[in-house]
C-alpha cells in the first residue's frame, strides 16, 4: 500500500466513523494541509458539508448548528493561524456545554519548529478549553492504524456529547502529497464491524431512590422555597419543574434561556419580572426564602444573582446534570449531580401537595404588579429598545427561534419578554458572554430551527459582518433586528457612565456606520424603521434569505426610559407593602 492509499484508507475510516457516531454536519474552511480530510468528507453521501472561508465565523456557525440540533458537529481547518481563529467559539462551546469535534490539520513532526511555513505549535492549542485532546498518528498502511482512527473518532464523538457536553480537539499531521484516492468504490466500506467499530454508551447522572426520598423529605420542611432556572435545554424539563413547583407551591424564577418563558407548559408558577422588582429592597425583604433550588447556568439577571448571594444563609441546592460547579457566588449548601428532569420527577414522587399558598402568592402579586407597570413601555411612540422586546412575544409566530445578542439585548429580553404559550425558542451565547460570532451562531442554528429571528446591537452586528455570507451561501432565512444606538449602550448603565470626560471615546464608541451598504453587498434586504406601524408590517412580512431591519434608538433616552420604569415599579411596591402593614 503506497502513501496515497494509506492516506485515503486512514481518513475514509475516520470520516465513515464520524457519521456512524451521530455527526451529520461538518463545517470546513478551505486550506492546503487539510486537503485530504476535506476531499474525503465531501465524498461522503450522508454528511452535510458547509464550506465557510472565515475560520472564526465558521467555528461559531458550527456552534450554532450544534446548539440547535443538540448533536456533535465537526469543524475542519488547515494549519497555522486558521486553527487559532477557532479559539473564541471553542471557549464558548466549552462553557456553554456545546458538543464540537475540532479537527485541525498540521505539518508532520519533521516540519515543526524548523521555520516551515504555516506551522505553529498546535499541541494542546486550546488548553483546558477542550475536554480531550489527541495528537493523531500519521496515516499508515496497517489494520491497527485503521482501527485506531475509528476508535479515536468514536471516543471523540462520545466525549463531546457526554455531559457536560463540550469541544474535543484532534490534531491531524499530514505529509505531502495531500490528494487522496477518491475513485475507490469501497471508500466508506470498512473491512470489519460495518455498523461502527466501537459503541460507547453512557447514562444520565442520577441518584438512588433513597437519596431522592431524603432530599424530598428535606425540601418538604421548607414553606418559603423558590426555584431558579437558568439556561437549560433538557427534554421534558418544563413539564417536570412546573409540576414540582405546583406540588411545593414554590415560584419559578425563569431566566429567558431556561425555555420556560414561552411554551405550552403550565405558566402559573413562572415569575418573569424579577429582574426589575429585585432592585427594590423592601420587596427583597418580604420575599426572603428559606430554601433555594437552582437548575441550569447562572441567570442573566444581576439583581437575581445579588439576591442569591444576599441569601447565603439559607439552604441552596444546585442541581446539575453535567456534574459541574456552577456557583460563582459560593452560596450552595448542596451540590446535586442528577439530570434535571429526572431530579424533578423523582423528588416529586415523594412529596405531598402543599396547601399553604401564601408565600407563592406574595411573589405572584409583586410579579403581576411589575408586569402592569412595565406595560407602560408599550405606550411609547418613539422607537424604543424596551418596547421592541415587549412586542416580540405578541408579534413573533408560534414556534419561532429567537436568538439574542449579548450586552443590552439579552438584558432587555429578560426585563420585557414575559410568559406566553407560543413555544418561542430563545437562544444566545451566554457561555463566555462575548459579542463575537453572534451572527454566525444564529445562522448555524437557522440550518435546523426556523423561522429564525436575531436581535442584536450595532457593535455586535459589526463584530461579525463576515458571518452574513452564510445566509447567502447556504440559503438560510434569517430576519435580523438591528438595534442601532450608535455605540455600546450597556455602558450607560454601568459606573463608567459617571465619568463623562472620556466616556464616549472609551466606552460609548460610536461607529457612525451605514449598515445598508453591507447588507446589500451580501445580497440581503434592508429596511430602516420609521415608526411602530412600519415595524409591525416589516416584522410580519415573509423572509427569504437575509433580511436586516434597522431600528435606530437613543442611548440617553433609553437609560431614562428604564429608570422611569424602575422607579414606577418601586413606588407601586412601596404602596402595596404599606397597605399591608
Amino acid at each position: 500500500m503506497n502513501h496515497q492509499e494509506a492516506l485515503t484508507s486512514y481518513i475514509a475510516a475516520f470520516v465513515s466513523e464520524l457519521y456512524k457516531n451521530g455527526v451529520e454536519d461538518v463545517v470546513v474552511s478551505p486550506g492546503s494541509r487539510s486537503t485530504p480530510m476535506a476531499m474525503v468528507m465531501a465524498e461522503h453521501p450522508e454528511l452535510r458539508v458547509h464550506v465557510h472561508v472565515d475560520e472564526r465565523s465558521a467555528a461559531f456557525f458550527a456552534l450554532g448548528i450544534a446548539k440547535a440540533s443538540k448533536k456533535p458537529v465537526a469543524i475542519l481547518c488547515t494549519s497555522g493561524t486558521a486553527a487559532a481563529n477557532y479559539f473564541p467559539a471553542i471557549v464558548e462551546a466549552n462553557i456553554a456545554r456545546v458538543p464540537l469535534i475540532v479537527m485541525t490539520a498540521d505539518r508532520p513532526h519533521e516540519l515543526r519548529d524548523v521555520g516551515a511555513p504555516q506551522a505553529i505549535d498546535q499541541i494542546h492549542l486550546y488548553g483546558n478549553h477542550v475536554k480531550w485532546f489527541v495528537e493523531m498518528a500519521l496515516p499508515e498502511n496497517s489494520t491497527e492504524i485503521t482501527r485506531y482512527a475509528r476508535t479515536v473518532c468514536a471516543r471523540a464523538a462520545s466525549t463531546a456529547l457526554r455531559a457536560p457536553a463540550g469541544p474535543v480537539h484532534l490534531n491531524f499531521p499530514f505529509r505531502e502529497p495531500l490528494i487522496p484516492q477518491l475513485d475507490r468504490e469501497d471508500l466508506f466500506e470498512p473491512r470489519e464491524r460495518s455498523n461502527g467499530y466501537v459503541k460507547i454508551q453512557s447514562g444520565e447522572l442520577t441518584l438512588s431512590n433513597e437519596q431522592y426520598k431524603e432530599i424530598a423529605e428535606s425540601i418538604s420542611t421548607y414553606k418559603k422555597g423558590m426555584i431558579v432556572c437558568g439556561s437549560l435545554e433538557s427534554d421534558g424539563f418544563a413539564e417536570a419543574v412546573t409540576s414540582l413547583a405546583k406540588k411545593l407551591q414554590y415560584p419559578i424564577l425563569a431566566d429567558p434561556l431556561s425555555q420556560l418563558r414561552s411554551g405550552k407548559h403550565d405558566g402559573t408558577y413562572i415569575i418573569d419580572t424579577y429582574d426589575t422588582f429585585l432592585k427594590n429592597e423592601d420587596a427583597k425583604d418580604v420575599l426572603k426564602p428559606d430554601l433555594i433550588i437552582r437548575f441550569g447556568a447562572m441567570p442573566v439577571s444581576k439583581p437575581l444573582t445579588i439576591f442569591l448571594k444576599e441569601n447565603h444563609d439559607v439552604r441552596q441546592f444546585v442541581v446539575d446534570g453535567g456534574g459541574g460547579w456552577r456557583d460563582p457566588g459560593m452560596v450552595s449548601s448542596e451540590m446535586i449531580y442528577s439530570e434535571e428532569s429526572l431530579f424533578c420527577k423523582s423528588v416529586s414522587t415523594f412529596i405531598s401537595p402543599v396547601e399553604d399558598t401564601s408565600y407563592f402568592a406574595q411573589w405572584e402579586e409583586i410579579n403581576q404588579l411589575t408586569r402592569r407597570e412595565l406595560a407602560a413601555i408599550s405606550e411609547l411612540d418613539v422607537l424604543s429598545e424596551g418596547k421592541l422586546f415587549y412586542q416580540l412575544a405578541e408579534k413573533l409566530p408560534d414556534g419561532a427561534t429567537l436568538f439574542v445578542g449579548n450586552s443590552m439585548p439579552i438584558r432587555d429580553l429578560d426585563t420585557f419578554f414575559h410568559f406566553n404559550n407560543k413555544s418561542i425558542r430563545i437562544m444566545a451565547n451566554r457561555g463566555a458572554n462575548g459579542i463575537d460570532g453572534v451572527i454566525s451562531t444564529a445562522l448555524g442554528a437557522g440550518t435546523c430551527s426556523q423561522p429564525l429571528y436575531l436581535v442584536l446591537g450595532d457593535l455586535t452586528f459589526f463584530h461579525d459582518l463576515n458571518g452574513l455570507i452564510a445566509a447567502k451561501q447556504f440559503g438560510i432565512n434569517i430576519h435580523i433586528l438591528l438595534i442601532n444606538n450608535n455605540g455600546g449602550g450597556i455602558f450607560s448603565f454601568l459606573p463608567q457612565a459617571s465619568h463623562p470626560k472620556n466616556f464616549e471615546k472609551l466606552f460609548g464608541t460610536p461607529l457612525d456606520l451605514q449598515f445598508e451598504h453591507v447588507v446589500k453587498m451580501y445580497g440581503g434586504q434592508y429596511e430602516l424603521i420609521s415608526n411602530w406601524t412600519h415595524f409591525t408590517t416589516v416584522l410580519q412580512s415573509e423572509v427569504s434569505g437575509l433580511r436586516v431591519t434597522e431600528i435606530t434608538t437613543n442611548r440617553d433616552r433609553n437609560i431614562l426610559e428604564h429608570r422611569e420604569l424602575w422607579d414606577a415599579v418601586s413606588r407601586e411596591i412601596g404602596r402595596l407593602l404599606d397597605d399591608k402593614c
